[in-house]
């Protein structure tokens, strides 16, 4: 049986996002909405120890939204995901603030340099965008490529980090 997943907001200049927590860790980032709605507020049945992730991945995504690197993250609980999935979003977590990889660059990087169509993939799944960087990644010949939080989301962030394509 699936653990159901608490949901807290982040409230940040860039808007609300909301984050999903499973009895593992963070299980997922919302990009905020832009259609109003109910007013999220924190969830009181929430066990202390999601109160204290919820905290650092709060710190983190305001550090990542500045362009700068964040201290510590939250576990992140990738339940449900694939061993392929994780290791191209491995990759993306050790890429440095403000340098980006192509596609090409992170499915050699895992050992299947053929995947590349497959990383892509990998980058649109991802549950938890901004934390674990797929922005960071970037077609052929430094194109924009897609983003599943939206092209103006990619290049803001990527502007944050001080990288202009």
């Amino acid at each position: 049986m699936k653990t159901p997943l608490i949901e807290l907001p982040i409230v940040t200049s860039e808007g609300i996002f909301l984050a999903h927590y499973s009895d593992k860790g963070l299980a997922g980032l919302d990009f905020p909405s832009r259609r109003k709605g109910r007013v999220l507020s924190a969830n009181p049945k929430a066990p202390a120890q999601i109160f204290r992730w919820h905290r650092t991945a709060t710190r983190a995504l305001k550090a990542m939204l500045a362009g700068r690197e964040p201290e510590d993250l939250p576990p992140l609980d990738w339940t449900g995901t694939t061993e392929f999935q994780q290791s191209v979003w491995g990759v993306m977590l050790a890429i440095p603030t403000g340098k980006t990889k192509s596609y090409g660059e992170v499915a050699k990087a895992i050992g299947k340099p053929k995947a590349v169509r497959a990383v892509g993939s990998a980058c649109g799944a991802n549950p938890i965008p901004v934390l674990v960087p797929c922005h960071r990644i970037l077609a052929a010949n430094n194109k924009i490529g897609g983003f599943g939080g939206g092209l103006d989301w990619k290049r803001r962030l990527l502007a944050g980090e001080d990288i202009i394509i």
